[in-house]
């Protein structure tokens, strides 16, 4: 806002004012050009946010549906795989989530997932049930794998660095422009200067808050695996 103030105290009103004409057409180009790719940018970010958000609800659903389905097993195989689950879904709380505000993975949820593996892996089918069973439970835990990559995918942000400078740099100049419009009130046209940087800057502000949507001011949501968990940890 003071730039409007700034520019006037050392260029004329009216050597400002009979570039108006062109400068306006000039701004409105810049303008449209601008908007066009701040709007991309945030409706991109709002739904890889949401894509986050699926992600791990795909994983928390398939890590319960892996724990129905081993109990087809009977004791103790059943018991083991119940245990290497909850642990998978204790560790993504505990471990990895700390990790991903911190753009990184957690070594012992990794670990926890192959630890589920070889649980699987070790099971040794008595009959053609039980081979089945271990089948469809392969696939559910290649699901939980995909659906886990996904969610690390995605805390690492959206938004690459280029975007970002051009996202900045487009910021400044639209803003930087309006100084150079020669108005009558000089105080007007800090105020329209004003209210255009809040936008832009707010516009800003959303890309921001949710390029990395595990850490933040605005995050993912942890109840899809806190409630999968409680929902297991209450069965017999």
């Amino acid at each position: 806002m003071a730039g409007p103030l700034f520019v006037r105290r050392h260029v004329a009103f009216e050597k400002l004012r009979t570039n108006n004409e062109v400068a306006g057409f000039k701004f409105a180009t810049i303008g449209v050009l601008y908007a066009v790719l701040l709007a991309f940018v945030v409706v991109i970010a709002w739904e890889r946010f949401h894509d986050a958000e699926r992600a791990l609800a795909t994983e928390a659903g398939v890590a319960a549906t892996i724990y129905g389905l081993a109990a087809g097993f009977g004791d103790p195989t059943a018991a083991t795989l119940h245990a290497r689950v909850s642990e998978y879904l204790d560790s993504i709380l505990n471990d990895e989530w700390p990790a991903m505000a911190k753009v990184h993975q957690s070594p012992k949820t990794s670990l926890a997932l192959v630890t589920l593996y070889t649980a699987l892996v070790s099971v040794r089918p008595s009959d053609m049930h039980d081979q089945n069973l271990q089948q469809e439970l392969y696939r559910e835990l290649d699901k939980l794998t995909e659906a886990r990559r996904e969610r690390l995918v995605m805390s690492e942000g959206t938004v690459p660095g280029t975007i970002w400078f051009v996202l900045l740099l487009g910021a400044v100049l639209t803003i930087a422009f309006t100084f150079f419009f020669g108005t009558q009130n000089v105080l007007t046209q800090s105020l329209m200067t004003g209210a255009l940087a809040a936008l832009v800057f707010s516009a800003l502000l959303v890309i921001i808050a949710i390029d990395r949507p595990f850490t933040g001011a605005v995050t993912v949501s942890q109840e899809s695996i806190r409630g999968a968990l409680a929902d297991l940890r209450a069965l017999p």
